[in-house]
């Protein structure tokens, strides 16, 4: 099952959405997957797949590309990083207003990966 759609970003950021919200323990009982795009067609760029909200407040974006997905915290930001860095995941601050922190899923084994990102960035949005 994963093997066929191991490098897609459509499947990714699909098995992604389903960790983030089937979780419902802890944070992730207030985690909700909001403003899906239906039938999202990935770009070289990245589209908006969805956006990740926390207890009625967005925390990250999910953008598609053909062969991956792209998370864009924007909460927790430190946290987020340092446990993504831990887990071998490539990340990229966004010097914006907010700032932000991207996190790249470049393959569905490391979803679950990017979920204890999140985890530790709504553990670090209280601090």
């Amino acid at each position: 099952m994963v093997a066929e759609s191991l490098n897609d970003g459509v499947r990714i950021a699909q098995l992604l959405a389903s960790e983030l919200t089937g979780r419902q323990v802890g944070a992730f009982a207030e985690v909700s997957v909001e403003n899906s795009v239906q039938d999202v067609e990935p770009t070289a760029d990245g589209v908006r797949a969805y956006d990740v909200h926390h207890g009625g407040e967005r925390v990250a974006r999910v953008f598609v590309q053909p062969e991956r997905a792209r998370v864009e915290f924007e909460t927790g930001l430190d946290a987020a990083r340092e446990a993504a860095a831990e887990r071998g995941m490539r990340t990229r601050p966004v010097a914006a207003e907010p700032p932000r922190l991207v996190v790249f899923v470049t393959d569905a084994a490391e979803v679950k990966r990017v979920v204890d990102a999140f985890d530790a960035a709504l553990a670090g949005e209280s601090e």
